[in-house]
């Protein structure tokens, strides 16, 4: 029996004009976008629309955008394809607040304000330090690590094979680059984002993150989600609180985590979100599964012909 694993976009996704032809296409995806607005006092629908691209790619802005893009593109997912069975959840970092809301474990007005939340501390973290990352592409991870240990950096995203992500002080992290390309790596590009997300330099955020958790309700989630942290599906709704507090500074182990899917049966993933940085990953871990994704109207179309 092949079974079906939600996965939700994470940052860096963000593209201007995100869900935009899905809200002119279904009036449901306009009242979630209105919904939204209500619910954090801004238009982030804006934002999404039209940019410009230097506001959606502030972290306060671009998570809560993904998240509720990715939530809309579920939701239609649903009502288009009510006989659709999904048996597991998994999401991208930011991914897997959305991951979780979708499965139940809390409420689309308390996900939203906790990602916004999230991304706000994030933010203030990268504004006092000098923090980068940078994808590391064609290196196994046994040399990355030694460039890390090296380098005095962190290994942050292992995404797939031949594709890693490092973290840590922006000289470190060019320092970084230069040995990873004496290690043999095809490329060590410098990512353009705002600070050293998933290293030491975001611990600043964890406390915060963590007094807003307390404050929402958190259930256990009505079908497996699978944690970055551990790769294996989250417990309890304190465990759940734990390891999203923990993952702020933690690698993101997304390749483990498919490939624990895919080692318990599953063979379709349906990417939810702008972008297809996932079923890239996906491509590169196991050729043989199957890959849809609902990002647009164009999308959502295909992914429901094929289903």
């Amino acid at each position: 029996m092949s079974k079906t694993a939600l996965l939700f976009a994470g940052q860096g996704a963000q593209v201007v004009g995100m869900g935009k032809d899905l809200a002119e296409k279904f009036p449901a995806a306009q009242a979630w976008f209105d919904r939204a607005n209500a619910a954090l006092g801004y238009d982030l629908t804006g934002i999404c629309f039209n940019g410009p691209e230097a506001d959606l790619t502030k972290t306060e802005n671009a998570q809560p955008g993904i998240f509720l893009v990715s939530w809309i593109a579920f939701q239609l997912l649903k009502a288009q394809a009510p006989q659709l069975k999904y048996d597991a959840a998994a999401g991208l970092s930011l991914g897997e607040f959305t991951a979780l809301t979708a499965a139940g474990a809390l409420s689309f007005e308390d996900g939203l304000r906790v990602v916004r939340q999230r991304g706000k501390f994030m933010q203030e973290a990268c504004d006092v330090t000098q923090g980068g990352m940078a994808a590391i592409i064609g290196l196994e991870e046994a040399p990355t690590r030694e460039v890390c240990a090296e380098a005095g950096v962190v290994l942050a995203n292992l995404n797939c094979p031949g594709q890693l992500v490092i973290s840590g002080e922006a000289e470190k992290i060019k320092m970084a680059c230069e040995l990873a390309k004496t290690k043999g790596a095809k490329r060590a590009l410098p990512l353009p984002v705002a600070g050293a997300y998933h290293s030491p330099l975001m611990a600043s955020a964890q406390s915060k993150l963590g007094a807003e958790l307390a404050r929402v309700n958190l259930v256990m989630p009505g079908i497996p989600v699978i944690s970055n942290v551990t790769a294996q599906a989250h417990g309890t709704p304190a465990e759940i609180s734990a390891r999203l507090v923990e993952q702020v500074c933690a690698s993101v182990l997304w390749e483990a985590s498919m490939r624990a899917l895919i080692a318990q049966g599953y063979t379709r993933f349906i990417e939810l979100g702008p972008g297809t940085a996932l079923s890239g990953f996906l491509k590169r871990i196991d050729k043989s599964v199957t890959l849809l994704n609902v990002a647009d109207a164009a999308s959502l179309q295909a992914t429901l012909t094929a289903l």
